[in-house]
């Protein structure tokens, strides 16, 4: 399938890792110039150099989105790069596993720091370009989490669903400009981030360190209700974005695109 993106320029937020890196190559090999943002520089540019070496198109940007000037400089530099954007994948946050009651007041705004304003930043400096074009993309990345939030990780989840609330408020906002906003949100994906946490929490339970019994085990003892029984792959969750990124997907807005294997119970 053609998704129509030969030339698109795209900011991925993030992609110096886990799923941000998959979204960035797809992106990529679809024909999209892509500039790979991270906080690491020799991570973020072994991306590139991977996309570049493929034959893609493909330029780092460091920064750090939790401040104002750091968020402005990136954006700064997407306009250097390619002149604009096309496409915003707020991708880039963080995730600790702790029950509720050792989250803290400052937990919870770090969270909400690193997960939504963030992306804020970014939309702020992006919707005017977009607007004035009239076609953009924004996709927002959160979590199964934020529609089906368990008693750990409170804080987290409580900031990815700010991020689904934010998307419908914004798709609104810009109605008939054609720039769509969407939310995708992943469930436990095969990350090496995910995968330290749960070789951590198979310690604490006493399941050893053989990566398929940890694998087995998890699906059995705590994800019994996910209907696929395995770890997501961040291709999956990459192509969803790619589709969604694309023209092809003029009809999706405003919605929040989950794709967690069945996890949550819901029929919205």
């Amino acid at each position: 399938m053609n998704l129509q993106l030969v030339g698109k320029r795209a900011l991925v937020t993030g992609a110096s890792a886990g799923i941000g890196v998959a979204i960035a190559e797809v992106l990529a090999r679809e024909g999209a110039r892509v500039l790979v943002h991270g906080r690491d520089t020799v991570r973020t540019d072994a991306v590139v150099g991977r996309i570049v070496s493929a034959g893609g198109q493909a330029m780092p940007i460091t920064g750090d989105l939790a401040t104002d000037d750091g968020a402005a400089a990136v954006y700064s530099e997407a306009k250097r790069a390619f002149g604009g954007l096309d496409i915003l994948i707020n991708n880039a946050g963080a995730y600790e596993a702790r029950p509720w009651f050792e989250t803290t007041p400052e937990t919870w705004r770090m969270f909400f720091e690193t997960d939504v304003v963030s992306a804020v930043r970014l939309i702020l400096a992006t919707v005017p370009d977009v607007r004035a074009a009239g076609w953009g993309r924004i996709i927002n990345v959160a979590s199964g989490m934020a529609t089906t939030p368990q008693a750990v990780m409170a804080d987290y989840a409580a900031a990815k669903a700010a991020m689904v609330n934010s998307t419908v408020s914004l798709a609104k906002a810009l109605a008939g400009t054609g720039v769509t906003v969407n939310t995708v949100s992943p469930g436990v994906i095969h990350t090496e981030s995910v995968e330290r946490v749960l070789r951590e929490a198979a310690k604490r339970l006493g399941w050893g360190d053989d990566w398929e019994i940890i694998q087995r085990r998890w699906f059995e003892d705590v994800l019994s209700d996910t209907t696929v029984k395995r770890l997501g792959r961040v291709e999956e969750v990459a192509d969803l974005v790619a589709f969604v990124a694309s023209p092809l997907a003029d009809y999706i807005n405003g919605a929040n695109l989950r794709i967690d294997g069945g996890k949550s119970p819901s029929v919205n």
